[in-house]
């Protein structure tokens, strides 16, 4: 069994024809039998002669098969170290390979999806997009709002009881007049300020201060009730060609709930003799419904 397995066989010994010993193929005789070579002899063993078509990379398609001529392996079996690849197959070395999927020559390759976007970004992204929404809204709105209010003229209160006609500030509206009170008109800035107007008893230009600060007095009493009252302004006036005469009031309240009142009352002549009576009023005391007061009065016709 050793001398089989130690004995060369590819390629076979050559013939000699010089003794009897030495006996080839051909030449066999009784002493010099040439052993049969079978597979399970060679299994393991590479013959020394043949290398596999793989280590050259041609394909075994293209190539002989590796145990054609080969009388060290039978023709029936198929070499051991060599793989077997379908020769209608391409070979996996072939640049005729591609790496794209069956379906791509119909619907085309696959692209590669694109970075997703970080949470924080898009949400960033909403924030900024919803601020400037609301902006452009609010902005629409008051540009609406301004050109409606540049666009109206200005309303005006004829009061022919009083003898008089006054615009209305912006803002400022009609009221309705209270019967018990004598006023025949009345504006009002929501429940900021109030102006009313009355016909007055026939006075002389030089007792206008002292009919004013008895109508003063007397309206400080009835609406202010103030702790603490102070003359702010007492001067004459003239508006539109008719002399008068106006005095204005602070109040102040030491409890924590009042908050400072102003009090106005301007007394006008008229050209029939008689006088008109305006009384302004605004709590809280504010410097823009001061202005508004001031503009309605010094507009009167």
């Amino acid at each position: 069994m050793e001398d089989q397995w130690t004995r060369r066989v590819w390629p076979p010994p050559k013939p000699n024809n010089a003794g009897p010993n030495n006996a080839g193929p051909n030449n066999a005789g009784p002493n010099n039998v040439v052993p049969e070579s079978t597979g399970r002899e060679n299994a393991g063993r590479e013959s020394p002669a043949r290398e596999s078509p793989m280590r050259h990379g041609v394909p075994p398609s293209s190539a002989a098969p590796m145990w054609r001529g080969d009388p060290a392996w039978p023709a029936d079996q198929v070499w051991p170290t060599d793989p077997i690849w379908p020769a209608d197959q391409a070979w996996p070395s072939d640049p005729a390979l591609s790496d794209e999927p069956p379906a791509a020559g119909r619907y085309g390759a696959p692209v590669r999806p694109g970075r997703r976007m970080p949470r924080w970004l898009s949400r960033l992204l909403v924030a900024v997009l919803a601020l400037v929404s609301a902006g452009t809204v609010i902005g629409a709105v008051v540009v609406t709002v301004l050109s409606r209010a540049e666009g109206e003229p200005p309303r005006v209160i004829d009061d022919a009881l009083a003898g008089i006609s006054y615009a209305l500030p912006a803002g400022w509206s009609e009221g309705v007049v209270a019967p018990v009170t004598g006023f025949t008109s009345v504006a009002a800035h929501g429940d900021l300020g109030t102006v009313m107007a009355r016909p007055g008893d026939p006075v002389d230009p030089p007792h206008l201060r002292s009919a004013v600060i008895d109508l003063t007095d007397l309206y400080t009493r009835l609406l202010l009730h103030g702790d603490d009252v102070e003359v702010v302004d007492d001067h004459a006036v003239t508006v539109n060609g008719r002399p008068g005469h106006t005095r204005a009031i602070r109040a102040e309240y030491r409890d924590v709930v009042n908050e400072p009142a102003f009090l106005r009352v301007t007394l006008l002549t008229r050209p029939d003799g008689k006088s008109t009576v305006m009384l302004a009023l605004a709590h809280p005391d504010a410097p823009g419904t001061r202005s508004d007061i001031d503009a309605l009065i010094s507009g009167v016709h």
